[in-house]
């Protein structure tokens, strides 16, 4: 059993990053941090806590690791689920409920009250609505090159967005429910953040939280590029109330728990700080009547901060951030009259290609700037490229060695999976030729 919040000290403590994978482990390993009260980590962890009447766990993970969170968990206790909290409704946080309720139903125990947001349900009807967008998406962004089918950024299989079934709550609040499960009391709070369901819980007799995804050792997902609206602003509010607590125990569904008051404060400050920096910067600029474009190349957070063990931008980044803070508060039009309603991209492109003396021309510029370290400008002039000349092999294939290297360039996962989909895309289209 790992030292976990040794571990988190020692990193926290000494400002010392040794990569997101050593902090975020999917390893089903159960490890028990006080009385009564284990973290097993998953894809997202549980948490689990035991009351006098049954286990109270905040999410189940993934349904590919219910079975396997359930094993590790009656590795240390064969005492029943009487209750399951869903911190928000991502699929890593809800899928593997299943696991649980089966196990109630085999062995003749009542099924688990399952807690969550009002908003957690409607959630549930859009992942339905959206399945293939959101298997899509999922797929690009997490999922190695290795396992997705070149050019389609996605695994062979169903195309199945989420757990069969989704596992509804059956109590439901909407600002904020105490309830007292055997001798323990969980006070569940919902604020807005990551998710517009979400909720985080302070549980007295530990002095501790359950912080879901408000903390994730990682820059928060405030900004994804592919999913809804984030609330940057809301989420640092989220934190200061969570330090108003003074909790010394901090129980989070991504990376390491965190224990100590004045450690857990310091780090809820460092990450609602953050926030609120890029959304004052970001408005700053909006007021005095900048365009998007200006803001996102001009705001940018002080080292002090970025260099933090628990806000590296790994998974998400500020600049996605930017633009989820001008969506929110001004908008989808970015300031720039052209963008309004414009033309076709493809036309764009063609015309950008006759004027530069064709598609070719356009993407041997784009590789010179690559070997002159301007990655964004050669993505601009690959994709026109491409967009003029769609079926040209040599085009794709420049513009899989310019999206190849702005992989490889890039720190966050989300920005690696959109760049590696485009890689792929245009390897396959050469691939496919090559074989014809």
């Amino acid at each position: 059993m790992a030292d976990l919040l040794t571990l988190s000290a020692r990193y926290i403590d000494g400002d010392i990053y040794e990569g997101a994978g050593l902090v975020n482990r999917p390893t089903m390993e159960l490890s028990e941090l006080g009385n009564g009260i284990a973290l097993i980590e998953a894809f997202s962890h549980v948490v689990t806590f035991k009351t006098g009447d049954g286990l109270v766990l905040f999410d189940t993970s993934l349904e590919a690791f219910g079975g396997g969170v359930l094993k590790s968990l009656r590795g240390w206790t064969d005492e029943p689920v009487s209750n399951i909290c869903y911190t928000h409704g991502h699929a890593d946080h809800v899928g593997g409920t299943g696991a649980f309720v089966c196990e109630a139903c085999d062995k003749g125990r009542r099924r688990p009250r399952i807690i969550g947001h009002e908003n957690v349900s409607p959630r549930f009807r859009r992942y339905e609505k959206t399945n293939g967008y959101n298997f899509t998406i999922n797929a690009r962004q997490f999922a190695p090159a290795t396992e997705l089918r070149m050019g389609q950024g996605a695994p062979e299989g169903p195309r199945r967005f989420g757990p069969d079934p989704w596992v509804e709550p059956d109590t439901t609040f909407r600002d904020r429910l105490d309830v007292k499960i055997g001798d323990t009391h969980f006070d569940l709070r919902h604020a807005i953040g990551e998710t517009d369901d979400h909720l985080w819980a302070w549980v007295p007799e530990h002095k501790a939280i359950c912080s879901g995804d408000f903390v994730t050792w990682v820059f928060p997902n405030a900004g994804n590029p592919q999913k809804v609206q984030r609330y940057p602003l809301e989420w640092a509010k989220a934190l200061r109330e969570m330090i108003a607590m003074e909790p010394e125990l901090l129980l989070p569904a991504h990376g390491l728990p965190i224990g100590g008051k004045a450690r857990i404060a310091s780090v809820l400050d460092n990450i609602a700080t953050a926030l609120e920096t890029l959304v004052e910067q970001s408005l700053a600029m909006m007021n005095a009547g900048a365009r998007l474009d200006e803001i996102v190349h001009s705001v940018k957070l002080p080292a002090a901060l970025m260099d933090k063990p628990y806000l590296r931008p790994v998974y998400d980044e500020p600049e996605f951030i930017i633009h989820n803070i001008w969506r929110l508060y001004g908008g989808w039009y970015d300031g720039n009259p052209a963008n309004l309603k414009p033309a076709p991209d493809a036309v764009l492109a063609a015309e950008m290609a006759a004027l530069a003396g064709g598609a070719l021309v356009l993407a041997k510029r784009a590789a010179a700037l690559v070997e002159a370290g301007d990655l964004r400008l050669a993505c601009h002039l690959a994709e026109m490229a491409f967009l003029a000349a769609p079926a040209d092999v040599q085009v794709h294939g420049i513009r899989a060695e310019v999206y190849g290297a702005r992989r490889k360039a890039e720190a966050s996962l989300m920005s690696k999976g959109i760049y590696g989909f485009a890689e792929r895309q245009s390897l396959n289209i050469v691939a496919e030729h090559n074989q014809g």
